[in-house]
C-alpha cells in the first residue's frame, strides 16, 4: 500500500480504491459520483452491475474518501475514475498499475481473497458479515431467505478495521531483524 500510495495517475488511485473497498474490478471501473453518498459515507452500487443483481451498500471508510477527494477536480463527468480520453477505464488498467510497481504476478482479484482470508483469520466478525462485505449469495436459500439485511453498520466497523490494516497500523516493523 505504501508503494500503491506513492504511485502517480487515475489507475493507481482506482486500484486503492478497489482495494479499500474489496470491491470488484468492473464495479470500481464503472463507479459514478452520482453513487456516493457522502454525507452517509456508502456507495451504492446498482444491482445491474452487481454479479447477484442486487443493489450493494458499500461503507466508505476515510482512505477510500481520501481516493475520492483526490478525484475531485471540478471538471467531473459522471465516471468516478476517468482515463485520459474522459471515459471508462480497461478493466486490464489496475494490472498495468500492479505491472509498473513491480507485481505483475499479482492479480487485482486477488485482494478480494486477501480481504476475506485477513476477516477469516485476523478478526471475529462473523461470515456473514464478511460474505456481505464481498457481495456474495448465501449458499442455503433457506439462510439467503432469512437474512435478508445489509449489515451494513457491521460491515462499517469490519472496512475500518481493514483500513487500519491496510494503513500497516496494526504492524510492528522489525528493523534489521534476522532468523535465527
Amino acid at each position: 500500500m505504501k508503494l500503491l500510495a506513492g504511485a502517480p495517475g487515475t489507475a493507481a488511485a482506482m486500484l486503492r480504491f478497489l482495494i479499500f473497498t474489496a470491491c470488484r474490478t468492473n464495479e470500481v471501473v464503472e463507479g459514478q459520483w452520482s453513487e456516493i453518498d457522502r454525507p452517509g459515507s456508502t456507495w451504492k452500487i446498482p444491482g445491474e452491475r452487481m454479479k447477484m443483481d442486487q443493489d450493494h451498500y458499500v461503507p466508505l471508510t476515510d482512505p477510500a474518501l481520501a481516493v475520492l477527494n483526490e478525484m475531485r477536480d471540478g471538471r467531473q463527468r459522471e465516471l468516478i475514475f476517468t482515463n485520459p480520453d474522459g471515459g471508462a477505464f480497461s478493466e486490464n488498467a489496475m494490472l498495468a498499475v500492479l505491472d509498473r510497481l513491480g507485481y505483475g504476478h499479482v492479480t487485482v482479484h486477488g485482494f478480494r481473497s486477501t480481504f476475506a482470508t485477513w476477516a477469516e483469520e485476523c478478526t471475529d466478525y462473523p461470515d456473514g458479515v464478511r460474505e456481505a462485505a464481498l457481495a456474495h449469495k448465501y449458499k442455503s436459500e433457506t439462510t439467503a431467505a432469512y437474512q435478508r439485511g445489509q449489515k451494513l453498520e457491521k460491515r462499517r466497523a469490519l472496512m475500518k478495521d481493514w483500513a487500519k490494516f491496510l494503513s500497516g497500523a496494526n504492524v510492528t516493523q522489525l528493523d534489521n531483524w534476522k532468523a535465527g
